[in-house]
């Protein structure tokens, strides 16, 4: 009976001692924190990844991560300076700073990001509540977008740090306009980009005449400088035509011999085409040559 005891009660002693050993050790991540929960309080907090020892049966653990997390925030609405809804879409990156404070003060991760939801909301609306909706929704730098964010960002960050929350952003990813009013909104900027488009236009059109006057200006004085010399070139040469007509012809024996010309061009001028009558003075001398050639 002894040996049947003591051949049950070997390998009992031996499974309870293995299973002690092993109950006695844990490994820590490098990229999480371990909390040693000892009667539901945390004795010790590891960061250093590795083998671990704690107390079997008596020692429980709480992993909690190190790395930086994001929160996707459910979209809200907040309301402007002067009083138009928006709807914020958001997210916030957050890691635990401390695990001890964490695990005491929210104790999970669905804890904490409800408790972020919370904080970021509140950041929000306060912030955009000095704003109004033409400083929020501009074609402006992104450097007033930016001094928001890194106001939100502080805010949510003082108050997370008293619950062992590093909040490393906030940031917004979309603003919206509630459906009632979207179109009216719509509809206003579409009306303020047609009268912009339009004062474009008036400029052009304007800066278009202006040139186009200029342009035919310095055509008309250009042709009236042209025609002016094309004047005075034409008298310059009749005059330089009639003074060798002069010179050519400056006896009475020339001056007879080219109205005689002149008479004879006349007359070849006339007798052009057919059945012809022409009707000369019996005094010409055109009269006397075609009556005897």
């Amino acid at each position: 009976m002894n040996k049947i005891l003591k051949s049950f009660l070997l390998p009992a002693a031996a499974l309870i001692i293995l299973i002690c050993i092993f109950s006695a050790f844990y490994t820590v991540a490098e990229d999480e924190y371990v909390c040693i929960v000892r009667f539901s309080n945390i004795v010790d907090t590891v960061s250093e990844p590795g083998l671990h020892f704690k107390i079997p049966f008596v020692d429980s653990l709480k992993k909690f991560p190190k790395a930086i997390m994001l929160y996707d925030i459910p979209p809200s609405e907040v309301l402007t300076s002067d009083k138009k809804n928006m709807t914020v879409d958001s997210y916030v990156l957050w890691r635990i700073e401390d695990p001890l404070v964490f695990y005491q003060s929210l104790g999970t991760i669905g804890v904490a990001e409800e408790r972020l939801n919370a904080i970021t909301y509140n950041a929000l609306k306060n912030s955009m509540g000095t704003l109004k909706q033409n400083s929020i929704i501009n074609q402006e730098s992104a450097e007033s977008r930016n001094s928001l964010y890194e106001f939100i960002t502080k805010n949510v960050a003082d108050i997370s740090d008293t619950y062992g929350i590093e909040v490393v952003d906030v940031r917004i990813k979309r603003l919206d306009l509630p459906a009632d009013n979207e179109q009216a909104v719509y509809n206003r900027m579409i009306s303020d980009r047609n009268q912009i488009a339009a004062q474009y236009t008036a400029d052009g059109e304007y800066e278009a005449s202006i040139i186009r006057n200029n342009v035919d200006k310095q055509v008309n004085i250009t042709i009236s400088n042209a025609q002016a010399k094309a004047a005075e070139l034409e008298a310059e040469g009749e005059s330089e035509y009639m003074r060798l007509l002069a010179a050519a012809f400056d006896t009475p024996e020339k001056k007879e011999f080219y109205e005689f010309i002149k008479a004879l061009e006349a007359l070849k001028a006339s007798l052009n085409g057919t059945n012809k009558t022409i009707i000369l003075g019996k005094d010409s001398e055109l009269a006397k040559l075609l009556m005897n050639p």
